[in-house]
């Protein structure tokens, strides 16, 4: 007994035990006849578990006929929790019981959101929350215009919390069917709403927190709006210019594959066909919503939609994948080394070296966990298309979602690698290494090597 008191876990191990623990505690929730209108394995109950905690939206089952109205509630509750964090959700809860944060849970909240200081941390979650509530409260408004004249009052506000939740967190499940919004392929409230949430929350909570500072002071007119962006943190600015440029050549690069394939785009109106090319881009950034028949995609897309959901969205928000940034600074870094700069640079400022060698890392973990979840379901799922495969395990790594019919298809084996995969995007690659390796930082110990050069390309 005094062994286990002694046994201290690290923020990275407690983030990833606080996921492993709802996620099995969501999966026996799922899996009791209460949630389910017929029966459900246990790996499948398991499964919409990880999918629902890790945001993902890739599925077995089809949500909508499987699960009672307990079992979606369960649902909400899962995605609002994996969309918000385990260390969020604790905070709120200690929060409205009126607990004091001790200084030990205040380090883990620093530690969880990188934050530089102990200072304001506290208001900075009820900040997150109140924002949280509010966008999803406006979003469940805006789908409540198209979904309560089609399925009633109660069961058309029902259905708009559900995807408000679900857009917000990016999670990508959705309750009308086996066919995700393509049936609303046309409707222009239901694709904007979805575009509005995935985006905003795709942010991240600390450009919010920037872009609200700087536009209170534009409001009080302490600063002038065309000053505004050169206000903004770097972070905020390279999150801004990614996001923009991700899902305008995502948008033009859809448009261009998919303009004349019947099985998509092909038969709609040009209008029409640039809003549908609006939604997959923005899609693509781990929300996993569907206005477009995935299985019908263009090869030359299904790769293009790869490239961009191992991007992914933007750090401290609910998107998952690689992240805007990490990728932004591995350029700005190929275009020192062509311009024979020493240091990184971006508008004006340098780049930390810590920062460089985290980025690099976060890549190669994410791209060898995706080559190993490809690898094993080419082997367990032998006689199916590789690009199908790629898109499925590519949109499990990056928390997408989306799935060219493949997902409900998969061999029990084939699960659990989803499952793993699902489960390495949500905590990052670099806190799944750490929370089941070592756990441990390493003490720097400062000594001096002989300096030797290797051969480079």
């Amino acid at each position: 007994m005094e062994k286990l008191k002694k046994i201290r876990l690290t923020t990275t191990q407690l983030l990833a035990t606080g996921f492993l623990g709802i996620i099995l505690l969501g999966g026996i929730l799922l899996w009791l006849p209460i949630s389910n209108t017929r029966p459900i394995s246990l790996i499948d109950a398991l499964f919409t578990a990880v999918t629902s905690v890790c945001v993902t939206g890739l599925v077995t089952v089809t949500p909508a006929v499987q699960f009672t109205l307990f079992g979606k509630i369960v649902l909400l509750i899962l995605i609002q929790i994996g969309g918000l964090g385990i260390i969020a959700c604790v905070t709120a809860f200690f929060i409205i019981m009126k607990r004091r944060i001790s200084l030990k849970e205040r380090v883990v909240i620093l530690e969880a959101y990188s934050m530089e200081s102990l200072s304001g941390m506290v208001a900075m979650i009820l900040r997150i929350l109140k924002g949280t509530i509010c966008l999803e409260g406006i979003g469940a408004l805006l789908y409540s215009f198209r979904f309560v004249p089609e399925f009633g009052v109660v069961k058309g506000i029902g259905y708009s919390v559900f995807h408000a939740v679900s857009a917000f967190c990016n999670a990508g499940i959705d309750i009308l069917g086996d066919s995700s919004f393509i049936p609303y392929a046309d409707s222009v409230v239901v694709n904007f709403t979805t575009i509005l949430l995935v985006v905003l929350s795709g942010l991240g909570f600390t450009v919010w927190q920037d872009l609200g500072q700087n536009l209170k002071k534009v409001w009080k007119k302490e600063l002038e709006l065309r000053r505004l962006f050169k206000k903004l943190r770097l972070h905020s600015k390279i999150v801004l210019i990614m996001t923009s440029v991700l899902i305008v050549s995502g948008t033009l690069a859809f448009l261009l594959l998919e303009y004349n394939n019947p099985g998509t785009i092909g038969d709609m109106s040009f209008g029409e066909k640039l809003m549908s090319s609006l939604f997959h881009s923005v899609s693509t950034r781990t929300a996993g919503f569907a206005t477009v028949p995935q299985g019908e995609l263009t090869q030359g897309t299904m790769f293009m939609t790869c490239i961009l959901m191992f991007i992914g969205g933007s750090p401290g928000g609910t998107a998952g994948g690689v992240k805007t940034t990490t990728i932004a600074m591995l350029i700005l870094c190929c275009v020192s080394v062509l311009q024979n700069k020493k240091d990184v640079e971006c508008f004006g400022r340098r780049i930390q070296a810590d920062n460089i060698r985290t980025g690099i890392c976060v890549v190669i973990l994410a791209f060898v966990s995706l080559l190993a979840g490809t690898t094993l379901l080419t082997i367990f799922e032998g006689d199916v298309d590789f690009i199908r495969i790629m898109y499925e395990t590519t949109s499990a790594i990056g928390t997408v979602g989306l799935s060219a019919d493949l997902t409900s298809q998969l061999c029990t084996a084939s699960k659990f690698v989803i499952m793993v995969l699902m489960y390495i995007g949500r905590l990052g690659p670099i806190t799944f290494a750490l929370a089941f390796g070592t756990g441990r930082k390493s003490k720097n110990h400062i000594r001096q090597l002989p300096v030797q050069g290797i051969l480079i390309g």
